[in-house]
């Protein structure tokens, strides 16, 4: 099981909106919680932790989704664990929260970001997304065809050294292709998350 932070507002009951916020590479579960202040009012938020030691792969002693190889391409194996532990932690969200989610979105930064749009692609497309600087893997086990249903907030820094900007352009062009309700932003930073961006991120979370 992917150990996890939570929070939830004092008003929690089961219905309650819920965010599920994916840290970046060699960071771990504690991070993400830093936005709890400013998620829209009645929202709670739940924060898993990847489940690969990033120390083997070069990444620090945090934690990782993937393996990373080049560009946009990631190892497979990697990454369907990942996406099937997260599977599972989502199929479970109601016995890690102690109620009962109503409407859910998942997002996260860099890594988490690409995780988290992997995941709704392969789940039904139903959960919307917050892409904070991650990229849209290039794999036939991240299919983009046909999601008109889809909903998501990609937020890049046009400085980005890590993720560069140019591999958002391709992944929202690819998403855009399928037919997604994407919301685009590019902000002057480098990876990280600009406040502005957080801003916009939340009116998409709350409309």
């Amino acid at each position: 099981m992917l150990a996890f932070n939570r929070w939830l507002p004092p008003s929690a009951r089961d219905g309650l909106p819920v965010l599920i916020l994916l840290h970046g590479r060699g960071s771990h579960r504690g991070d993400l919680q830093a936005l709890r202040p400013h998620l829209p009012e009645g929202w709670g938020l739940i924060t898993p932790q990847g489940p690969h030691p990033g120390h083997p792969w070069g990444y620090g002693p945090g934690w990782a989704w993937y393996r990373y190889i080049e560009e946009d391409r990631v190892d497979g194996a990697s990454l369907e664990h990942s996406l099937s532990e997260l599977s599972v932690f989502v199929q479970d969200l109601g016995t890690h929260l102690g109620v009962q989610p109503g409407r859910i979105a998942i997002g996260g930064f860099s890594q988490g970001g690409t995780v988290s749009l992997s995941f709704s692609l392969r789940s039904g497309h139903e959960i919307p997304v917050l892409n904070f600087s991650g990229f849209l893997i290039d794999s036939p086990v991240v299919p983009t065809e046909d999601v008109s249903d889809m909903r998501i907030f990609w937020g890049h820094g046009v400085l980005d050294p890590s993720i560069p900007f140019a591999l958002a352009e391709k992944g929202r062009q690819r998403l855009l292709d399928g037919g997604a309700r994407l919301e685009a932003r590019d902000y002057e930073i480098g990876h990280w998350i600009a406040p502005e961006e957080i801003t916009d991120a939340m009116a998409f979370l709350g409309g």
